[in-house]
């Protein structure tokens, strides 16, 4: 197989695979949003609190399989009545905490802009926006008693915490408390350089009957908007990524469920030591219970209504703990913990088992994960993500070096063979069956086997597909700059310097190849390649071209020398 050849087949696999991906993502569209079920409320009137209540549809049955639509103290759940948000800053969050409900509806990354070093305006992953709407919701419920669920009306004795200096932990209380003498008391931690926020619900019973109920925890969402229009929204790495929920549990391992499989395969499992997730590109939320206890997980969704009125289906993620019994005049504190933040792979397991999972390598992970790991210690040493995107093509280049040579080998020899194979083509003209055998008889006698590049090729084809997840997938690459007109990896070059490089990279690595006994058709492909992919690689990010040039490049000096080697030692066997 020659290289051009190899270049076909690397496009053809590689359009291949997005267009399975892509068909993966069209074959199951989301469901057509219900018709809502009429209610009193005026359209337009409800705001973006009461539309994120849906009249009870998203709170959980107790474990005695009664469903509390309103609050357990009798009156009127708070749903209707907005919060007040309570502000907390540290040196990596900005989080906003809604008292009705207590729950993070807003959280900013800080650490992450939208656009490279514009920290005035960071990545929000939570969002309680209609559009965007986002949030890590918690509370409590019980079949017989009071209880306060994610609607519930809780007071906070500030409306603004940060992280003081020399302070490595800040702590946010709401407070919530019903007639009957049932007292909660919900408490946020929040830590230095974390993007774990441990929760606190301290359930007080001053009551003088037993309380029995349920906490849980669940993470509710609409789905991302994606740019997937035109070439630029083909081109866009974000559309790629999985977007959905996700969970984890030592015996099943990691498993996700795509938004438009909700209906269709919902999740109502008993897991201990596990944890709950939503995924986006580079970012996600996750709910991680006490070490131990065995939770019951499902999913579920749901129309809501917005703030206009419409109907908007949702999605949500639950883990709702065991029976929890307080005795009167007792107290019980159930604890869990909140990441929200990027998926750095290197420090999630340290949080929890598993959580390093959610970047999402697919089919490849067994190879990508050593790749990124390599990639981690190149940038190290580098200090620029750019700089060991090269060293890592140049280890991959030597670890491969033996194979392609033997591939290069072929095509050299090949070469030398295209005159007499393009005068057997013009010997048999159209009549491809004797052109064929006359060819094998050639190869037979010349010991050349056409098919000993391929082998090469196929071994490394799954190191590409690997290391193309991994540069799709790590957040540690987002907006990180190279050198000189390249500040950022992650997006196209804006000059289309690399795009032309690997075009012209293409172009001579063609000259280098015989194209003699090729299909017409095919060797007309061969020529408009490197337009194709030049305009292709026009809007696809530069760490990713980089990439693909560097390798290019390499391959081309590789071919080039060992070509001159075989012509000077024909020459010196002639002499």
């Amino acid at each position: 197989m020659t290289s051009p050849r190899n270049f076909l087949l690397i496009a053809l696999l590689f359009i291949g695979y997005l267009l399975w991906m892509q068909w993966q993502d069209d074959y199951g569209k989301v469901p057509a949003v219900a018709t809502p079920v009429a209610t009193a409320t005026t359209p337009g009137a409800a705001t973006p609190a009461a539309a994120s209540a849906s009249n009870g549809a998203d709170v959980p049955s107790a474990s005695s399989g009664a469903t509390p639509a309103q609050s357990p103290s009798g009156k009127e759940s708070a749903a209707g009545t907005p919060g007040q948000r309570v502000v907390v800053t540290t040196d990596v969050l900005r989080v906003e905490i809604d008292t009705r409900g207590g729950n993070v509806v807003v959280a900013d990354l800080l650490a992450y802009p939208l656009q490279p070093k514009d920290y005035a305006h960071p990545k929000r992953l939570l969002d309680s926006s209609d559009a965007d709407f986002f949030e890590a919701q918690s509370g409590l419920v019980s079949a017989s008693g009071a209880a306060p669920d994610h609607q519930a009306q809780y007071t906070a004795e500030k409306t603004a915490y940060s992280l003081a200096d020399g302070s490595d932990a800040v702590e946010v209380p709401l407070s919530w408390s019903d007639a009957s003498g049932v007292a909660v008391r919900k408490v946020f931690v929040f830590k230095r350089g974390s993007y774990v926020v441990e929760q606190r619900q301290e359930i007080n019973n001053k009551s003088s009957a037993a309380w029995t109920g349920n906490a849980y925890r669940q993470l509710q969402r609409v789905p991302p908007v994606i740019d997937t229009s035109g070439i630029k929204g083909y081109s866009n790495i974000e559309r790629y990524s999985f977007v959905g929920a996700a969970w984890y549990s030592p015996a099943d391992k990691f498993q996700k469920l795509k938004f438009d499989q909700f209906a269709k395969d919902p999740l109502d499992k008993t897991i201990a030591d596990g944890w709950a997730a939503m995924l986006q590109h580079y970012f996600f939320a996750a709910w991680i219970p006490a070490q131990g206890e065995s939770d019951q997980y499902s999913t579920k969704t749901y129309v809501a209504h917005a703030a206009d009125g419409s109907a908007v289906n949702r999605y949500l993620v639950r883990t709702q703990s065991p029976a929890i019994n307080v005795a009167p005049g007792a107290t019980y504190t159930d604890a869990a913990r909140l990441y929200v933040g990027p998926k750095l792979q290197s420090t999630l397991d340290q949080i929890a088992p598993g959580l390093s999972l959610t970047v999402d390598y697919g089919m490849f992970t067994v190879i990508a994960e050593p790749l990124h790991w390599l990639l981690a210690q190149l940038h190290k040493l580098t200090g620029n993500w750019g700089f060991a995107i090269i060293l890592l093509v140049l280890i991959i280049k030597a670890l491969f070096f033996k194979l392609s040579e033997t591939q290069y080998r072929s095509g050299a020899k090949m070469r030398k063979l295209q005159p007499r194979m393009q005068a057997l083509k013009e010997r048999y003209g159209d009549d491809r069956q004797k052109m064929n055998m006359a060819m094998m008889e050639l190869y037979q006698k010349e010991k050349v086997n056409p098919l000993a590049g391929c082998l090469p090729m196929l071994v490394q084809i799954p190191v590409f597909f690997a290391l193309y997840w991994v540069l799709l997938e790590s957040v540690e690459l987002r907006q990180a700059p190279f050198i000189g007109w390249i500040q950022n990896l992650t997006a196209p070059d804006p000059y289309y310097v690399l795009p032309v490089l690997n075009g012209l990279v293409m172009i001579a690595t063609t000259m280098l190849t015989p194209s003699a006994g090729m299909d017409p058709t095919q060797a007309k492909m061969m020529k408009i390649m490197p337009v194709v992919f030049s305009v292709l690689f026009a809007f696809f990010p530069a760490g990713l071209v980089l990439y693909y040039t560097v390798n290019g490049g390499l391959g081309l000096l590789q071919q080039w020398i060992i070509t001159r080697r075989i012509d000077a030692g024909e020459k010196a066997a002639a002499a």
